[in-house]
């Protein structure tokens, strides 16, 4: 397994990266600014980015990893090469997720916890309503994690 940081064409990763933000003009929003991270175990599995927030504050923007290696612990593989990165350059990390059991459960598992919610985010920013396992999503939830 090899986790490599990706500085130049970071929109080869744009089908795996919709799988985690399904609008591309969102991922235009931060992938310019943010590192990129991929995971590869023999060919590309996950990937992640992540921005700068403020001094003390950096945000994980997207984590996706293909469907039929969900389960394999790519993801938390990837988040843990992330918190060690970070570590000694920043305080907290964030994420923002949807409303979405089984995806708070991967954070809460990996070391985050809720923070606080944003009203009806999904509602507001995207042109179409967004569901995940048959339930639309609607408010922002964010959850931080100490580095």
């Amino acid at each position: 397994m090899e986790i490599k940081s990706i500085c130049e064409n970071k929109m080869q990763f744009l089908d795996l990266l919709l799988l985690a933000d399904e609008q591309e003009f969102m991922i235009d929003k931060y992938l310019d600014r943010g590192d990129l991270f991929a995971l590869y175990d023999s060919d590309l599995k996950s990937v992640c980015v992540v921005t700068r927030e403020s001094d003390d504050v950096c945000e994980l923007k997207n984590i996706a990893t293909y469907e039929k290696w969900h389960g394999y612990g790519y993801g938390s593989k990837l988040l843990h090469h992330i918190f060690s990165h970070y570590k000694a350059k920043y305080m907290t990390m964030i994420v923002g997720t949807g409303d979405s059991p089984w995806i708070l459960r991967f954070y809460e598992k990996n070391g985050f916890r809720i923070s606080h919610r944003v009203k009806d985010f999904f509602i507001d920013n995207y042109d179409y309503p967004m569901f995940d396992n048959g339930i639309q999503l609607v408010d922002m939830i964010y959850l931080s994690k100490a580095l």
